[in-house]
């Protein structure tokens, strides 16, 4: 049998979509690529960069030149948070909420463009948190990422607390800590309760996240991957489209559009 060729993926896909009532749209950092943020195990990934053993709790927590680092972050990925927007396959996962396919986004990027692009904050589900914002992990007070990028302006370090001087903290999962468990519910839910889940820009190795798609099939669900490298889930998909994400969401949703007629 002959292989199909692109066009072809991208019709059966916007198919599965016009047909389906419950779409779960699961993104990794390849979506975010595309907006100019590095992934981290690519060629040119943060982890080429930074060491990974940086990102664990135990030694943010306890190492105050390991904070110093973290709050360069900036520095190493070129860029800063307010300056990232959201690219063409951001856009194109909001129509799928316009459209009234989307049941909600579960991603697990820290990134915060899908809400950017217009997906409403309540359909996102953030399995490893958001880097907009920051958290002192004694009293839990929270502050916005502009507001602690001025700090960092002005010369601050390593940043404490001004309510109880605890230590500051990207509200994002580092490696050791717990994935927050209302999420984690939440996005087990929804993925055993859709029709569809369209994979978009992860290699599905990173646990307990990437079990989010499997809990879909397992309820009978159609599985889409679209990501330009390998994934752990590949020999499981109904439609597997290898090729960067913006470009080919485009195109899903332009055929979608035309077959429900808007």
């Amino acid at each position: 049998m002959s292989e199909k060729t692109r066009e072809e993926l991208i019709g059966e896909v916007a198919d599965l979509i016009a047909n389906a009532k419950r779409v779960v749209v699961f993104t990794g950092a390849g979506i975010s690529t595309e907006s100019g943020i590095p992934d981290f195990r690519g060629p040119d990934g943060l982890w080429t960069k930074l060491d990974p053993s940086d990102f664990t709790y135990q030694k943010f927590v306890g190492d105050k030149e390991t904070r110093k680092k973290i709050w360069q972050l900036n520095k190493y990925m070129g860029l800063t948070w307010k300056e990232i927007e959201p690219n063409p396959a951001h856009i194109a996962v909001a129509e799928l909420d316009k459209m009234g396919k989307l049941d909600c986004v579960i991603t697990q990027n820290v990134d915060g463009l899908h809400q950017k692009a217009g997906v409403p904050d309540e359909k996102v589900i953030q399995l490893h948190g958001n880097m907009q914002w920051v958290k002192c992990i004694e009293c839990g007070v929270r502050h916005s990422y502009d507001e602690v990028e001025r700090w960092l302006d002005a010369g601050a370090e390593d940043l404490e607390c001004v309510q109880c001087g605890g230590v500051l903290k990207p509200d994002a999962v580092f490696f050791g800590e717990a994935m927050p468990v209302h999420e984690t519910m939440e996005a087990e839910r929804r993925s055993s309760g859709c029709d569809l889940c369209i994979v978009v820009g992860s290699s599905l190795v990173v646990y307990p996240a990437a079990m989010m798609p499997q809990y879909a099939i397992q309820s009978g669900a159609k599985i889409v991957i679209i990501n330009d490298g390998e994934t752990g889930m590949d020999s499981s998909a109904d439609v597997r489209i290898w090729d960067r994400a913006g470009e080919v969401m485009t195109e899903i949703i332009k055929k979608v559009k035309q077959k429900l007629g808007t």
